[in-house]
């Protein structure tokens, strides 16, 4: 397999996006689970057809990318908002960067340590993957100069925090929904979401500034743009010591970076689901936030 990334590797950016897109379409005509995942979930949130039929391409693409990102040669990166990183770095404590699976998030990471990774190194938090080779893969792959990757365990948390009390820099996916014990459920496009509370308690222990950051995929293979967003919860707040209020905090600051390129959002990840025994699981029915039916028109 290893040989089939590196191969996939030297393509370029416009074929594997172009492949990626009929194996997107591909895997929603093929898979019911999958398809009606991905239109409820846009539909809970609002969104019309439009764009859930747009959104399945770019899974597709999201999936292609990836031996070009890891092995292959660097793509062309644009920036709005950098600013926004300059102005929290000069605060003199670490930066924490909040990407929701939207658009590349494997390019903002490789973006921000190519950028500020001198002055100011990256730590990304991953689930190590099951397989032994991919596993070896992604290391290989997302270690690079100023970029160190942490996994999801009790050492990898205390890799961030040491992280961000030096004055570095730690990105994590705050909509990925955590282990058992590990979060809270607090409402995310209308509908309760087991939400991570890692984000929160790393901006409270280590004093970080929290930044919101995604990679936007542009058309026909030209590259990626880089989004950067200060951290701005509902009436300029801070960011709540109450776990359960600082999710929902974190879910609306997710849902205003979605609703920027909704198109791009991954809806066939499994948002909703709980960890076993998670506790206070809702049971109640959900109302979506439009009362238009699933292929209602934009």
């Amino acid at each position: 397999m290893r040989l089939i990334f590196v191969f996939l590797s030297k393509w370029p950016l416009p074929l594997l996006h172009g492949v990626g897109w009929l194996l997107g379409w591909v895997s929603f005509l093929l898979s019911g689970r999958y398809r009606r995942r991905l239109l409820d979930h846009v539909h809970q949130a609002g969104f019309s057809r439009r764009v859930a039929l747009a959104s399945v391409g770019e899974a597709g693409k999201m999936v292609a990318e990836l031996p070009r990102l890891w092995l292959g040669a660097p793509v062309r990166v644009g920036w709005e908002g950098a600013a926004v990183i300059e102005a929290a770095h000069a605060h003199g404590t670490g930066v924490l960067y909040l990407t929701p699976h939207l658009g590349c998030f494997e390019i903002t990471a490789q973006a921000v340590a190519a950028r500020f990774g001198t002055d100011m190194p990256i730590t990304v938090l991953y689930r190590p993957a099951r397989q032994p080779w991919m596993s070896e893969l992604i290391a290989t792959a997302r270690n690079r100069p100023g970029l160190h990757t942490a996994p999801t365990t009790l050492a990898g948390v205390k890799q961030l925090i040491k992280a961000l009390k030096s004055g570095q820099a730690v990105g994590l996916l705050p909509d990925q929904v955590p282990p058992d014990g590990q979060g809270v459920w607090a409402p995310f496009f209308g509908r309760e979401a087991y939400t991570m509370t890692l984000s929160a308690r790393l901006v409270h222990s280590a004093g970080a500034q929290a930044v919101l950051i995604w990679g936007e995929r542009l058309s026909w293979g030209r590259g990626f743009l880089v989004h950067v967003r200060a951290f701005d919860p509902t009436h300029r707040a801070p960011l709540s010591t109450d776990m359960t209020e600082a999710a929902r905090q974190i879910n609306q600051a997710m849902e205003s970076i979605v609703r920027e390129c909704p198109a791009q959002y991954l809806w066939s990840y499994a948002r909703y689901k709980g960890p076993p025994g998670a506790p206070g699981t809702p049971v109640s029915p959900v109302v979506p936030l439009t009362g238009r039916p699933p292929d209602a028109g934009a």
